[in-house]
């Protein structure tokens, strides 16, 4: 090791993330050898080996590694249980060992880690003396991904996302799963959807462990059953067994899909995925969903009661699953959102559950959070990067619901703090875009209130995106204001149709509940309501030109801050550059379907969609599995169609609107109600 005059050296200050509790900058630089000795105090040498690879990158040599207290080596990793709970401490200095990273425990030891990482990104082997001490606000930081509602990852960028939740300190990850497991006997709801298997994820969960994560299964055990519920084998399971043939539709997957609990069926299924699960993993807790039971008591189990009301039967179920988990040997954990519209229901829960409570809304105040608390029960609260429905991400509104909810928990003393990524209507949103709404989950569940929105931001370009001028999220969030005809708007128009060429009259509904004033009857016929459903979003889809613009100087932006670099970062830019034109597509669609132009136009959009869903098929196969991709196809296929035909165009609002055959590579393409009416 040599060491440099620290009269005369001085460093910018690191970028780190989340921000420490307490960082200390002192004067000089210690100028670490090229291949030096890391010594890690424990059985395993992961974390020594995380070091390494992060020291190769930055001088193309390889460290060396060993164990025990030494002192003639360059980097000490040991655990000093005189720290606080959770913490760690970390220097660089000129003593005898330049940099010592010390945890109260083995987890401690890897958050440390995982900054001195941070800090080797910056600075490569010249690094700035200083002191941490540091800590989190939440002893649990979790992580639950969709990997069910038409998205399933591969193993390789799963894995690259749970390297990147280790680096910014989250400890547990939660896979949300209905149908996408490959579950014997279930292949009628898994079929076509590239399911995860059990060795899947057996390796994921060791994947997790070495890197100080957690993975818990997050299975929907009673609700969320849509797939399931419609095929011939179990739809006799279902509330509303009748609806099984209906025609498929994004929104009613997420509406009708809860299991009938009195038929003796139903709980046979239940513990079936249970065990399908909970051997595959080592975490001690199984999620076992029970959220959005919309149908509950609606349907088939209205007979056979027993004369118990909704939230008595709600929580009767729920205690029969726990019991079973319990049997299992582990620790059931429940979303909450039926217990906090029901609070009975609080009091008629077992009592060492884990109530996961959702509170998505951007202005949310701490009410539900202090309804939970005060009934006694655990909880952790759980923020959304809000990204479901859309092409784009709602990077703001992430941030309000995220840094809103991270305060309540604190002053209500929740468990832990998750932060939940959803792909509802398909999946289209592409995951590497939660990206900045992650890492804000990552600093407010360990230093909440710490850091404002503009300083997070920068440092997020900085150290996440190698963008020197701190303002790629700056223009990614600037995207992310240009919808006028959204993804949802679009499943909105095409499902209004129940796949005969009638109002689909729950959609209809469903859409009026969302905000939407529709005014006109559904006996009027699809052709008025689709036009009424345009005219009532007709001041956005009015603003698509403007918006074309915001989203070009975006795009343009992103280039210019983001294409130079070698750090990864294209295969960051990407999603973002599709899905900017994508949105910019599906705003010029809205305009046509509301004011067609010229066959000529139309039809040139029209190609220009599906030139780009093509390019959108590409990305999406870098990081998923086939999976329900043909879903999005189908829809966009039939947006492309609708353009070319004009069929919504014509004056007599009485007219029927026919699903239009097109040629496609040479074959027709089948209306959705023959394809799709057994799942």
């Amino acid at each position: 090791m040599t060491e440099t005059n620290s009269a005369m050296q001085s460093v910018a200050a690191p970028v780190l993330l989340p921000q420490p509790s307490s960082l200390h900058l002192m004067d000089g630089i210690v100028a670490l050898p090229i291949a030096g000795i890391i010594s890690q105090c424990s059985e395993s040498c992961f974390l020594a080996e995380q070091l390494a690879d992060s020291l190769s990158d930055a001088t193309g040599l390889r460290w060396n590694i060993t164990r025990g207290e030494h002192r003639d080596v360059d980097v000490l990793l040991t655990i000093n249980p005189e720290l606080e709970a959770h913490g760690y401490t970390l220097t660089v200095s000129h003593d005898v060992v330049p940099i010592v990273v010390e945890g109260r425990d083995a987890a401690a030891l890897r958050d440390g880690v995982q900054t001195l990482r941070q800090l080797i990104a910056q600075y490569g082997i010249a690094m700035p003396c200083l002191e941490i001490s540091d800590r989190p606000a939440y002893a649990v930081r979790s992580y639950s991904l969709d990997v069910t509602r038409g998205r399933v990852p591969t193993m390789a960028w799963l894995k690259t996302w749970i390297d990147k939740l280790c680096l910014y300190k989250y400890n547990q990850l939660q896979l949300y799963i209905e149908h996408t497991g490959k579950v014997r006997g279930l292949s009628e709801s898994w079929r076509g959807t590239s399911p995860l298997t059990s060795r899947d994820l057996v390796e994921l969960d060791e994947y997790c462990r070495e890197r100080g994560i957690e993975l818990v299964p997050s299975i929907s055990t009673f609700g969320h059953h849509y797939m399931t519920l419609r095929t011939r084998s179990f739809r006799d399971l279902g509330e509303f067994p009748e609806q099984s043939n209906r025609a498929y539709s994004f929104i009613e997957r997420q509406e009708h899909h809860t299991m009938n609990i009195n038929h003796p069926g139903s709980l046979k299924l239940s513990q079936r995925l249970i065990d399908a699960y909970i051997g595959a993993v080592s975490s001690k807790f199984f999620n076992i969903g029970g959220d959005e039971t919309f149908d509950l008591g609606k349907g088939r189990s209205r007979d056979h009661n027993g004369g118990r009301d909704v939230p008595h039967m709600y929580a009767s179920y729920v205690e029969r699953l726990c019991q079973y988990v319990e049997s299992r040997g582990h620790q059931a954990m429940l979303w909450g959102d039926i217990a906090v519209e029901m609070p009975e229901i609080l009091d008629l829960l077992p009592k060492n559950i884990v109530i996961l409570n959702w509170l998505y809304a951007p202005d949310i105040t701490g009410d539900k959070v202090a309804l939970v608390a005060k009934s006694g029960a655990r909880q952790y609260v759980c923020a959304a990067v809000h990204s479901w429905n859309s092409v784009l991400p709602h990077i703001d509104d992430g941030w309000n619901n995220i840094s809103r909810l991270a305060r309540y928990g604190m002053e209500y003393r929740a468990e832990g703090f998750m932060v939940t990524d959803w792909g509802d209507y398909g999946h289209i949103n592409d995951s590497r875009m939660s990206i900045p709404a992650m890492i804000y989950g990552a600093q407010e569940a360990w230093n909440p209130g710490s850091c404002d929105l503009e300083t997070l931001d920068g440092r997020i370009a900085r150290l996440e995106y190698g963008d020197a001028t701190g303002s790629c999220v700056v223009d990614m969030k600037a995207a992310c204001q240009g919808e006028s005809f959204s993804w949802e708007n679009i499943v909105h128009y095409l499902e209004l149709d129940d796949g005969t060429g009638s109002v689909n009259t729950d959609v209809y509904q469903q859409i009026r509940e969302s905000g939407v004033a529709l005014h006109v009857d559904p006996t009027k016929g699809l052709t008025a309501v689709r036009r009424d459903y345009l005219r009532t979003l007709a001041a956005a889809i009015e603003t698509a030109g403007e918006n074309d613009t915001r989203l070009t100087q975006a795009k343009n932006s992103l280039v210019r801050h983001l294409s130079t670099h070698t750090c990864g970062e294209a295969h960051e830019l990407q999603p973002w550059l599709i899905a900017i034109q994508g949105q910019r597509l599906f705003n010029r669609c809205g305009k046509m379907l509301l004011h067609p132009g010229a066959q000529a136009e139309r039809y040139a959009v029209a190609e220009a969609l599906e030139i780009w869903f093509e390019q959108y098929a590409e990305a999406w196969r870098t990081i998923s599995r086939e999976s329900e991709l043909r879903r999005i196809a189908t829809d966009i296929w039939r947006v492309a169609d609708l353009l070319r035909a004009g069929a919504e165009t014509k004056s007599d609002d009485t007219q029927t609107d026919a699903a239009p055959q097109t040629e496609i590579h040479g074959a027709e393409l089948p209306s959705v109600a023959r394809t799709e009416a057994q799942a």
